[in-house]
């Protein structure tokens, strides 16, 4: 048998095989958390002082609740107490300044945050100067605000006109004109107020007022200044005190334990109209 003596090829090695990926399986993003740096603070009134405001810091003086004393507080930046009675001699106080009517604080000023959270010009305090803006419940707040704003648009598209009338009828709304008109009135208060708008639909007020202000329309009742009254009899249901509105005071009075039988016949009437 003749060998072989031509030299062995050297062939390439094999490329290193890729990690299975399985099809069926999933992994979740981690939200990276980002931490809060600083809090702003916003001058309430832009109007005061310009572009630049110095917030006053003479004679500033706060009640302190663990001494049960009133003390002066100061901003010194050298000093890690407001309390003038506990600053050192070398404590240089530094004014504090709102540009535009805003000041953003850093957390590694935290003399200063606790200065702005006890000074009687905070609205927190009972003052008028600044409030502290909170970003993460701001941020809440536009979302839920959002959210209502689309809830209650929908609500507007979803739902049929015999829904919508009590509301439009509570909103003073002109009942008598197209369905769509109806609609553009009431996305004008939904948008305004889209929260108290949701609420309308399951409050028994605007539905009591609603039934007393349709049973007028179809002359099951009567309303004057003095009262409201039956119609067809004209018995005094309920009179009307001077200075308010009888659709007010007999929606209250339905909404009473002497007046659900009243409001019971109203519905009925109602019902057999239509």
């Amino acid at each position: 048998m003749e060998q072989n003596n031509a030299p062995a090829k050297r062939g390439r090695k094999p490329a290193p095989k890729s990690p299975a990926v399985n099809a069926g399986s999933s992994y979740k993003i981690k939200k990276k958390e980002v931490k809060k740096d600083r809090e702003v603070y916003i001058f309430l009134t832009q109007k005061k002082g310009g572009i630049y405001f110095s917030i006053p810091q003479k004679n500033i003086t706060v009640f302190d609740g663990e001494t049960n004393s009133v003390r002066e507080i100061r901003y010194c930046s050298n000093e890690n107490s407001i309390y003038a009675d506990e600053q050192g001699p070398n404590g240089i106080r530094e004014q504090i300044v709102f540009r535009n009517g805003t000041l953003a604080v850093r957390k590694s000023q935290p003399n200063l945050i606790k200065y702005l959270t006890a000074h009687p010009g905070n609205i927190a305090n009972g003052g008028g100067l600044f409030y502290l803006k909170d970003e993460a419940k701001t941020a809440v707040d536009e979302v839920e605000a959002e959210f209502a704003v689309h809830e209650a648009v929908g609500m507007i598209r979803d739902k049929s006109i015999e829904d919508l009338l009590p509301v439009a009828m509570f909103l003073n709304i002109n009942t008598e004109q197209e369905t769509m008109a109806i609609k553009r009135e009431l996305l004008n208060h939904a948008k305004g107020n889209p929260t108290q708008f949701i609420k309308m639909f399951d409050n028994p007020t605007v539905r009591t007022r609603s039934a007393i202000m349709q049973a007028v329309d179809f002359q099951i009742l009567e309303s004057s200044n003095d009262g409201m009254r039956w119609f067809d009899t004209g018995g005094l249901i309920v009179s009307t005190p001077i200075g308010q509105d009888t659709y007010d005071v007999m929606t209250r009075f339905c909404l009473t334990e002497k007046g659900s039988e009243v409001f019971s016949e109203i519905t009925s009437r109602l019902e057999s109209i239509a």
